[in-house]
């Protein structure tokens, strides 16, 4: 909810109901100005400083913070949405959530009649196969070495379900598609195994998408001949690709038409002081997503 809007910021007013994000599109850059605004290459944060009460200047977290009742943005990384949404469900789209529907609607645009494959179905896996199964995705294959993850991703629409514990899940892929492999893979773990597997899984011509953030030691080594051969695309999903003005009231409808589950996300809401907590169960793959309730 907005408290206070700045000198000068239009659009918006005290009481707006609003979904924070944190890729504030320029409107100026070269990819802004050949229509790819999803693309920005000069995101920005506000240009005043959050300070404490003594005047200490804060670095919130990717310009926008958490786990604080307060925050300050600029105005562009404010969509309103309708009030009518729960706060616990659309604080979801400000970040994981919006990153897996983005990489299948919009990075991988996942199409009717498409088989789809999504490997790791934590919370930004198990958005990708909600995307998918929103896009009409025909077949839906989630991959995960736990089995709790995988019993979500059916509820967000997977059609089949592998475990890579037990199983080669670019052979299952493949025997699950006829042979061929899926028309899009999406790798949401991060890790040079798995978007190996990505590639192999999906059939030729088909897209990879990279959603899964790697760390900076981690490096890539495909035979060139395979990546020449197999064609296709090989992309990367920055936040779901998406624009925020556009994608997160369609989205918020979506889910108030009862068309997008996106509370099945919220695996518990928390007060704030229970967040050390709620990051050993994400460690260890108790949730889903726990959202902070004030």
């Amino acid at each position: 909810m907005v408290e206070a809007v700045g000198e000068g910021v239009t659009g918006l007013a005290p009481g707006d109901y609003v979904i924070l994000n944190w890729r504030a599109v320029c409107g100026q850059c070269r990819a802004c100005l050949r229509g790819r605004p999803w693309y920005c290459f000069d995101t920005h944060n506000a240009t005043q400083k959050m300070t404490l009460g003594d005047g200490t200047e804060l670095s919130p977290a990717l310009g926008i913070g958490a786990f604080a009742d307060k925050t300050l943005v600029a105005a562009g990384q404010c969509t309103k949405v309708d009030p009518a949404a729960s706060p616990a469900v659309a604080g979801l789209l400000g970040c994981g959530v919006m990153a897996g529907l983005g990489a299948a609607i919009n990075t991988g645009g996942v199409t009717r009649g498409d088989s789809v494959a999504v490997i790791g179905c934590g919370g930004v896996g198990g958005a990708a196969v909600l995307g998918a199964s929103l896009a009409g995705a025909a077949k839906i294959i989630a991959v995960d070495i736990d089995d709790r993850k995988l019993e979500w991703a059916r509820g967000f629409g997977a059609t089949h379900t592998v475990n890579s514990r037990t199983t080669d899940p670019v052979e299952a892929i493949r025997e699950l598609t006829g042979g061929v492999g899926a028309d899009v893979v999406i790798e949401a773990v991060g890790r040079p195994e798995t978007y190996q597997q990505a590639f192999y899984a999906r059939d030729l011509a088909g897209t990879v998408v990279l959603v899964g953030v790697p760390t900076p030691d981690m490096t890539l080594e495909l035979p060139l001949l395979d990546v020449f051969g197999r064609g296709g695309a090989l992309k990367s999903s920055w936040y779901g690709d998406c624009l925020p003005s556009r994608d997160f009231p369609m989205l918020i409808d979506l889910y108030l038409q009862g068309r997008l589950d996106l509370g099945g996300f919220v695996t518990e809401t928390i007060p704030l002081d229970q967040v050390e907590q709620a990051f050993t169960k994400m460690h260890h793959g108790e949730v889903l997503r726990s959202v902070v309730v004030f």
